[in-house]
């Protein structure tokens, strides 16, 4: 399988917009908060056009009240990850058979939704990172890759990095 890095496209944030609408009415709980993740959330950096988004809840008890709200709005939910990952809720959304979202449901403040954040803030406010990671994902999209997660798999150190760096503080 080939991975295909697109060139930053802004209509990747108006996506994330209409999405988020969406999103707040179907799911419709005070204190839920939406955000932009992974590198369609970054301006200038290239990614799979998949936009990425982190739905923080304020109680993860009641996160499986919000499967079929998500469903209503054409996600499919995939429970196969949460044995390893039982604080978070997946679900993947296609058109035309290509995906085009990804949301990971979370609970708010957990360490999940704060290295996202800080990962993406990172890349944000870094264009040395920023273009240090683009370098590296345009190097792997050049290999042949059995499966999308060992192309994930793949960047996972870089990632950590700067997860670690940015936990202490550094810049």
């Amino acid at each position: 399988m080939k991975i295909i890095i697109e060139a930053y496209k802004p209509e990747w944030k108006t996506a994330f917009d209409q999405e988020r609408h969406l999103l707040m009415d179907a799911i419709n709980v005070p204190d839920i908060s939406i955000e932009h993740i992974g590198s369609t959330s970054v301006v200038g950096l290239g990614a799979k056009p998949i936009i990425d988004i982190m739905i923080g809840i304020r109680d993860f008890n009641q996160d499986n009240h919000h499967i079929k709200a998500m469903e209503s709005l054409g996600y499919n939910y995939i429970s196969k990850y949460e044995d390893e990952m039982p604080y978070r809720r997946f679900f993947t959304k296609t058109s035309n058979g290509k995906r085009t979202h990804h949301i990971h449901m979370v609970q708010i403040h957990t360490e999940f939704w704060d290295r996202h954040l800080r990962f993406r803030d990172h890349l944000r406010e870094n264009q040395e990172a920023r273009n240090s990671y683009l370098e590296l994902k345009l190097n792997l999209a050049e290999k042949e890759w059995a499966d999308i997660n060992d192309y994930a798999d793949a960047k996972t150190a870089f990632i950590r990095e700067i997860e670690e760096k940015t936990a202490k503080g550094d810049n």
